[in-house]
């Protein structure tokens, strides 16, 4: 009954919504679970038949199973995107999930490292004895903390999307989005130099076929996982000494935390870390109290002389 709407789910979101195949996936599997709660209550109900309390119901549900909020909000999301799928096809004149509410999420504050902290990691790949990893390595690191980007950006960024002689690369998001973001001169040299060097990305003895265009590649001439730049930053982090918890995503959230207390506008950040909601970027403007004090006695008027 609800197996052929499902299907037009899915390529509704992949093809009007231009959404990842994982994030597709996840959407499946909720509305899946959705099934498995209407078959365990033996309702017999079509889409037409939902109603608000049937989705209230299948959170409580969620919620007795111990299912973390965080999870019962992604599976909020979504029901509200299978419901207004239908809005949109006219399978439906309103959606039961408008109302539907998520649970409140506490908002966890990201591991933040220092400038100083950053260096460190990045002058560790002095310890790397192939001079190509360490050539990749220290371009790889520096891109990330230049640039503020996902794993999955950094993966596949591609050389033909390099503008450095205006110093900006071109990124390919979640959803297909494509921005711009600017890049500074370091990591513009550290990019060039493992293009140009010989120990470089020149001395691959072979490179895949299928990923000539894909600018950083491990030895065999292939395009790195997300494990593997996890295994990277996570390696070099240990080596630099530094004790907090650290992954690739430190590095994105270091880049608009330091932008942030340097006073960069928050769309501005939005736009160079591709969020598509403004509420996502704020989490970046917890400051530390230093800071705030620092900045009120500097810039508030009664403690101008």
């Amino acid at each position: 009954m609800w197996a052929s709407y499902i299907k037009g789910f899915s390529h509704y979101l992949q093809l009007e919504r231009g959404l990842s195949g994982n994030s597709v996936e996840a959407y499946i599997r909720d509305m899946t679970k959705f099934m498995e709660f209407l078959d365990l209550r033996e309702y017999d109900l079509n889409y037409k038949e939902i109603e608000l309390k049937h989705l209230q119901e299948f959170i409580y549900w969620l919620h007795d199973l111990g299912l973390h909020p965080r999870s019962q909000a992604r599976m909020i999301s979504g029901l509200k995107a299978f419901f207004k799928y239908l809005l949109v096809e006219d399978l439906i004149d309103e959606s039961p999930a408008v109302l539907l509410e998520a649970p409140k999420l506490d908002r966890k504050i990201p591991h933040v490292l220092s400038p100083e902290e950053i260096n460190t990691i990045i002058e560790a790949v002095e310890h790397e004895k192939n001079d190509y990893l360490r050539i990749r390595n220290k371009a790889i690191l520096e891109t990330l903390y230049a640039c503020g980007l996902r794993v999955s950006e950094l993966t596949g960024l591609k050389m033909s999307n390099l503008y450095t002689e205006i110093g900006f690369i071109k990124i390919i998001g979640k959803g297909n989005k494509e921005r711009l973001v600017p890049i500074g001169e370091s990591a513009i040299n550290t990019i060039k130099e493992y293009l140009e060097h010989h120990d470089g990305r020149m001395s691959l003895k072979r490179i895949h076929y299928e990923h000539e265009d894909i600018l950083f590649l491990n030895r065999r001439g292939k395009q790195l996982t997300r494990v593997m730049i996890f295994t990277i930053v996570k390696k070099l982090a240990a080596l630099a000494g530094i004790k907090k918890k650290v992954s690739p995503h430190t590095f994105r959230h270091s880049f608009a935390t330091h932008l942030i207390e340097g006073g960069a506008d928050l769309r501005a950040i939005q736009d160079m870390l591709g969020h598509e909601s403004i509420t996502t970027t704020e989490i970046y403007t917890h400051l530390d109290t230093d800071f705030l004090r620092d900045t009120i006695l500097q810039y508030h008027p009664m403690n101008k002389t």
